[in-house]
């Protein structure tokens, strides 16, 4: 895949100032609305998923050739090195799968994920044959303290639909208490809170910038224990390019095949610690 936005490159030599000018640059070309080619009903995995897929809560199924390829992202460390990994599934074949090995230049700091870690991610890309209909990171899209976390970034840097799976709320606030043991397929709204910029107050930010109370993302339940005695806690999902938050909850909940993460970023998250062993 070739970058489209090479302004927004992460360059992790810039100063702390000027990487959040640059996300609210990002937050700016960001899409936050169901822009994209595919038919998002057609996104299904074979077999027992533990979800219903949205083709099948739709009334309907796909032949597994028109279903939309969807990738995974995951990264893993090795020293001062970060390996990216991408796996592209149509249903549950893998298509492709590729790696990048990367410096990483900075330290994990809050909120600059993708400075730290986008270089690798945009450098597997660079090695993929295919073009995925959409993506699924780990790391958040829109909820992100300037609406530009590591899934935004990568999405609307390649300019492809984009959608951020974390597993820990970075900002915004619950429509309900996620302290309590959610069924398996529920979500809750995450409006944005004082901790999320508010871009909509300059014109010369996008007009849906996140006001306060605005749904930015949705905390997801793909799995839970059928025991009272234990409790899975749920993903962070929110849009990063191109993707309504609906709809990025929506494509999470198709692509969950029994267990926590969605099936792209789960074998994604296997391949890059099997590279890492080879690292």
């Amino acid at each position: 895949m070739d970058i489209v936005r090479p302004e927004f490159v992460p360059d992790p030599s810039l100063s702390t100032a000027e990487m959040e000018a640059l996300q609210r640059d990002i937050a700016d070309a960001a899409v936050v609305t169901d822009e994209f080619a595919f038919d998002p009903e057609a996104v299904s995995l074979d077999g027992p998923a533990g979800q219903a897929t949205l083709g099948e809560r739709a009334g309907r199924t796909s032949a597994p050739a028109d279903r939309p390829l969807v990738a995974g992202v995951d990264q893993a460390f090795v020293g001062d090195r970060a390996v990216s990994a991408v796996v592209v599934l149509r249903g549950r074949e893998v298509v492709e799968r590729v790696y990048a090995v990367e410096e990483t230049e900075i330290p994990y700091v809050p909120g600059l994920l993708s400075f730290r870690e986008g270089g690798a991610i945009l450098a597997a890309f660079a090695e993929l044959a295919c073009e995925p209909d959409a993506v699924l990171v780990d790391g958040s899209g829109r909820i992100h303290y300037r609406e530009a976390g590591l899934a935004t970034h990568i999405g609307v840097t390649l300019d492809v639909p984009t959608v951020g799976v974390a597993k820990n709320l970075l900002c915004g606030e619950p429509q309900e208490s996620l302290d309590r043991k959610l069924p398996e397929g529920a979500r809750v709204a995450i409006e944005a809170d004082a901790a999320v910029e508010t871009l909509a107050v300059s014109e010369s930010r996008r007009a849906d910038g996140a006001a306060a109370g605005a749904v930015i993302g949705y905390a997801v339940q793909t799995r839970q224990y059928d025991s009272d005695a234990q409790s899975i806690n749920p993903l962070i999902v929110s849009p990063g390019h191109q993707v309504s938050a609906e709809t990025a909850a929506d494509l999470v909940l198709a692509t969950a095949a029994g267990y926590k993460l969605p099936e792209p970023t789960r074998l994604a998250d296997s391949y890059a610690d099997a590279v890492k062993t080879e690292v």
